[in-house]
């Protein structure tokens, strides 16, 4: 828990020794109110009491209610300053890492487990350093200091405070150590609940298609009853707690003042004054000593959560990306040229290779699809291209470079990317195609017509906003097909000497899908261009052809080479297109 605390700033350190100060003269404050109560008391009880001396030890009384009172305030202001930039420099921190995975570690921790880390975790040391740091320091100093001073007084009443303190103790420490393990597993009880309410929700239309509402909400019931049970058994752990703590107090007050009445008693009449004094203001002391044991109940609460909490933000932390970059730009021709050497993958949980000794080249300007059933690999393949994943054996190289040797930064440049599954971000439209583009762009930037004019997103003009339409989260105010043109939009946009297209023409219709490509031929001829495809009617005119088979070449060369030499080509192609049809040209 240590660890996380390393990201609280220099400012934040200064704002919580100001918070030491504060506390301790609070405490002191605090403490040194029964000394004018006692006062007081002997006073009223020698009977020499006037309205000079209520005055004056009244109006102390009152001054360090007060002071106590601001300096609390103070502190609990500079608490919540430290909380609040803690929190902020932490989720800046996971957010920047993350950011750094590659889809290894996003699929080792899940995408509801870090969504839940970068925010409840967060908010969970959050309120601890705001609540928890004003206890943690008041609560010794005040225990300590308390003891101390009723020390010297009686050893009567100091052994009854410390039989209570002693029975206070003994309940902590046994109900948290039958909580923790609970605590411990309630984050990832909450990871559970996210990845079911994430999975019902992003997919409503297909529960109601299939009329599966019971079965989902009995999936949805199983993990909100595991959760529920865990908070119910902690809750009623700690609940223990207050009563205890209450009757532990009420205890020690009796226990005071039959031990006040026994001194009285066996006093002699002067000394009585003296001793009524000292009641009342060991019965403060007490109360106050409990009350710092209290805070430490309350620490004791959320401590648990709190520390499984930072011990899951720096699992994330800790946890170094598999894919690390170089920092030298290298000095390339930049003409697209990608070379695949003997490249064997496979996904770290599975110790089946996905991918087994691919060689092959694609020259710059080539149009290079790829096509094989489906699970044959093709996504993989291109995913090792943008360093996605890290192949297991052999080597890629982009312009005779080993793609491990480029900076991440130089390495985007020269990839694009139009994902099977369409991305939009909330925004508009052009800020969606110019997504990653640091310069300003003007609404009549040639780039943006062309790249609308190649994906054919005619549709943009005849909206009442143009570029500027809203684009919610996701896209989802748009069709399929509108948001997968965006998407090629984009890409194209980039202007990569490399774009890979991963499946993404199955969202389009036949014509589009042909005028999108007799676009890319025309405008993007220098370009080289990767297209992952289903249909034949989408590759058949690509200048080389690759056929996969269960991870391995089947075939490559063009359209009428594999026909003749490669059966499983052909039997997609009969699968798709007659053999009329095949043997004709397409007229894109």
């Amino acid at each position: 828990m240590i660890k996380i605390f390393k990201n609280l700033k220099c400012r934040d350190v200064c704002f919580i020794l100001i918070c030491v100060v504060l506390v301790v003269t609070q405490v002191w404050l605090d403490l040194t109110m029964p000394d004018y109560t006692q006062k007081l008391t002997e006073s009223v009880s020698a009977g020499d009491i006037d309205m000079g001396t209520v005055m004056k030890n009244g109006g102390m009384m009152l001054l360090c209610a007060v002071g106590s009172m601001a300096a609390a305030m103070m502190c609990g202001f500079f608490a919540s300053q430290v909380a609040a930039n803690f929190a902020k420099t932490a989720r800046e921190r996971l957010f920047g890492h993350i950011l750094k995975f590659s889809n290894a570690e996003i699929n080792k921790f899940s995408t509801p487990s870090l969504i839940t880390r970068t925010t409840n975790d967060v908010v969970q040391l959050q309120m601890f350093i705001a609540m928890g740091m004003q206890m943690m320091i008041k609560a010794p100093v005040t225990a300590i200091w308390a003891i101390a001073k009723i020390s010297t007084s009686s050893i009567e009443w100091t052994t009854a405070i410390l039989v209570c303190v002693g029975i206070i103790v003994v309940t902590i420490t046994t109900l948290v150590l039958l909580a923790y393990p609970k605590f411990k597993s309630i984050q990832k009880l909450t990871d559970n609940l996210n990845d079911v309410t994430r999975e019902n929700i992003s997919g409503v239309r297909v529960v109601r298609a299939f009329n599966a509402e019971k079965y989902q909400e009995k999936k949805f019931d199983v993990v909100n009853t595991a959760i529920t049970k865990n908070h119910l058994f902690t809750s009623r752990i700690m609940g223990i707690m207050m009563p205890i703590m209450t009757m532990a107090m009420s205890g020690l007050t009796l226990a005071i003042y039959w031990i006040g009445a026994y001194l009285i008693n066996k006093a002699e009449i002067i000394e009585r004054a003296e001793i009524i004094g000292n009641m009342a203001a060991f019965t403060q002391y007490a109360l106050q000593v409990v009350g710092a044991f209290m805070m430490l109940v309350m620490i004791f609460i959320i401590m648990p959560r709190t520390m499984v909490s930072a011990k899951r933000i720096n699992e994330v932390l800790e946890t170094e990306p598999s894919i690390n970059y170089k920092n030298e730009k290298l000095v390339t021709s930049g003409q697209g040229k990608i070379e695949f050497k003997n490249v064997s993958f496979s996904y770290s949980d599975s110790g089946k290779p996905c991918l087994k000794n691919i060689s092959l080249e694609i020259e710059p300007g080539e149009t290079f699809a790829i096509i094989g059933a489906t699970g044959t690999g093709k996504s993989t393949l291109i995913n090792l291209i943008p360093r996605y994943y890290d192949v297991t054996d052999g080597e890629i190289l982009i312009d005779g470079k080993n793609i491990k040797e480029y900076p991440e930064e130089q390495l985007e440049r020269l990839v694009s990317v139009a994902p099977q599954k369409a991305t939009l971000f909330s925004g508009d439209i052009k800020s969606n195609i110019t997504y990653g583009c640091t310069e300003d762009i003007k609404d009549d930037d040639e780039r943006i017509k062309r790249s609308l004019d190649i994906s054919k997103s005619d549709f943009v003009n005849s909206l009442k906003d143009g570029i500027h339409s809203k684009v919610a989260q996701g896209g989802t105010n748009y069709s399929g097909g509108q948001k997968q043109r965006l998407s090629i939009a984009r890409a194209v946009f980039k202007n990569s000497p490399i774009i890979i297209f991963d499946d993404t023409f199955s969202a389009l219709d036949y014509k589009t899908d042909m005028l999108v490509r007799k676009s890319l031929r025309e405008q993007l001829s220098d370009t080289t261009v990767i297209i992952v495809a289903q249909r034949i009617g989408t590759i058949k005119n690509a200048d080389k052809i690759l056929v996969l088979n269960n991870g391995e070449i089947a075939g490559i060369g063009k359209h009428d080479e594999l026909l003749e030499n490669c059966p499983i080509y052909k039997e997609i192609a009969l699968s798709q297109l007659s053999e009329k049809e095949l043997a004709g040209k397409e007229s894109a």
